[in-house]
């Protein structure tokens, strides 16, 4: 059978593949549809069409699969915050384990490795502590709004999937806990209200750009960020004035500012408006400072579990040393710190160091120290072999000069952080040389997404 763009085919859908997509096979000829799982069968429309593959969405749903549950989100399916909220969770987690498996096979040839089960997240809903909207001055319409008189002149939500400049007025979020949906709220109102008009997408003119909340699981309280084009005291006056009243829990008022085009909810400059200027969480027993454009893994509760296994895997007795890199603000130096006899981390970003060094501070550690640079750089400045080294790449994995200086450093272990297991599998096409990957323990800190982070455990041979 021939597939063409535009055309409708009825299939079978047979799998879910790296990247959250349901995968169909018509004579032999891979489909992948949006918004499908196993078990599926689906009349759908052909979007895209190339020589090994097609995508595909979804026409009508001719017989829905038993791993189908009622998305409880009205934007499901339309909004790119999550897309798996109609798989049932049990099926989620299998799906992701299944995922790393697949990258080490197929990129990496290895098929000997224990993978465990996905560790589950202790909430599914309403775990996420950051949560980051866009204003827009075209709101894009749901199914059932079009054709009625909906207002399409404001937007202040979340983007639809693959786009920049199609936003929905999303009016909740379920991800994230219902105080910051109330937040939400009552800031929509207060925009829409303004003397000052909301960001164009497209024309790069308007005021009000982003709002980003940040919520504290420790202490149970929020940091309210808003992003603006230029200064405006004025304007973001009475923001402040109505957050106080009405918002007892928000500590810290916080007013980026940035001229620049790209839709990156980071300012030029920062200025307080209100409160402190960090929010105070804590993982574990260890307390972090939290600045409103620092980095902090968004799901605490899920963070403990990972580091966690991050220290199991490391079997530390206290007298090792250990080389983090890609340290960030220091959190597994910091969980490790009483573990190992001294922890040296490695990290680009100057405020991620920044950080790093306040929070170990806070937390009386000692023994931890952080160099600032580049890594294809800064690793070739250690001056002996560690015991360990701890990796926790970005998602498109190490650069393959570090790959190669780790390969020349040899330490007896590694214990790698992943966020993406296709690039995980990358990295083992190298490390496999000379370490065995004997573990890798998946654990789900974004549900109702197809990501998943994963720790392994290399030994050298």
């Amino acid at each position: 059978m021939s597939i063409k763009k535009k055309q409708i085919v009825e299939c079978d859908v047979t799998d879910v593949a790296f990247g959250g997509k349901g995968l169909a096979k018509i004579d032999g000829f891979a489909v992948f549809i949006d918004q499908t799982v196993t078990g599926d069968r689906v009349a759908a429309r052909i979007i895209r069409k190339k020589r090994n593959y097609a995508e595909a969405v979804v026409q009508e749903l001719l017989r829905p699969s038993p791993l189908r549950v009622t998305a409880p989100c009205p934007y499901s399916g339309y909004c790119g915050g999550c897309k798996w909220q109609f798989i049932d969770y049990a099926e989620q987690i299998a799906l992701k384990r299944q995922h790393v498996v697949d990258c080490l096979v197929h990129i990496a040839l290895i098929d000997d490795a224990t993978v465990h089960e996905t560790i589950p997240s202790e909430r599914i809903f309403g775990y996420r502590n950051k949560m980051e909207f866009s204003c827009s001055d075209r709101r894009w319409l749901m199914p059932h709004e079009l054709g009625t008189e909906t207002d399409m002149g404001f937007a202040l939500g979340l983007h639809v999937p693959g786009t920049f400049h199609k936003v929905l007025d999303t009016r909740a979020c379920l991800l994230q806990p219902e105080p910051g949906n109330q937040i939400l709220e009552a800031v929509r109102e207060l925009m829409r209200a303004s003397r000052r008009p909301v960001y164009g997408l497209r024309s790069h003119e308007g005021f009000w750009r982003f709002l980003m909340l940040r919520h504290s699981v420790a202490r149970d309280q929020w940091m309210v960020n808003v992003v603006t084009s230029e200064e405006d005291r004025d304007a973001v006056a009475p923001l402040v004035e109505m957050i106080g009243h009405r918002f007892p829990q928000v500590t810290s008022v916080i007013n980026n500012i940035t001229a620049k085009k790209s839709g990156v909810a980071i300012g030029e400059k920062e200025i307080l408006l209100a409160g402190e200027p960090v929010l105070r969480d804590g993982i574990g027993s260890y307390a972090f400072d939290v600045s409103a454009n620092s980095f902090f893994q968004t799901n605490t509760r899920g963070a403990k579990t990972l580091y966690d296994t991050v220290a199991q895997y490391a079997d530390l007795d206290g007298n090792e040393s250990v080389v983090d890199l890609y340290c960030g603000t220091g959190t597994i130096a910091i969980w490790l710190a009483s573990h190992a006899r001294e922890i040296i981390g490695l990290e680009l970003v100057e405020s991620a160091v920044a950080d790093a060094r306040k929070n170990c501070m806070a937390n009386g550690i000692d023994n931890c120290r952080f160099i600032l640079g580049d890594i294809k750089e800064t690793l070739a400045s250690i001056p002996a072999v560690p015991d360990m080294l701890v990796i926790d790449p970005p998602r498109i994995g190490m650069h393959k000069d570090v790959v190669t200086q780790v390969l020349a450093m040899a330490p007896p272990s590694i214990v790698y952080v992943s966020c993406n297991p296709a690039t995980l599998a990358r990295d083992m096409i190298s490390l496999k040389e000379i370490y065995a990957l004997k573990e890798v323990q998946p654990v789900d800190m974004f549900p109702h997404t197809f990501h998943v982070e994963s720790v392994a455990r290399l030994v050298k041979r």
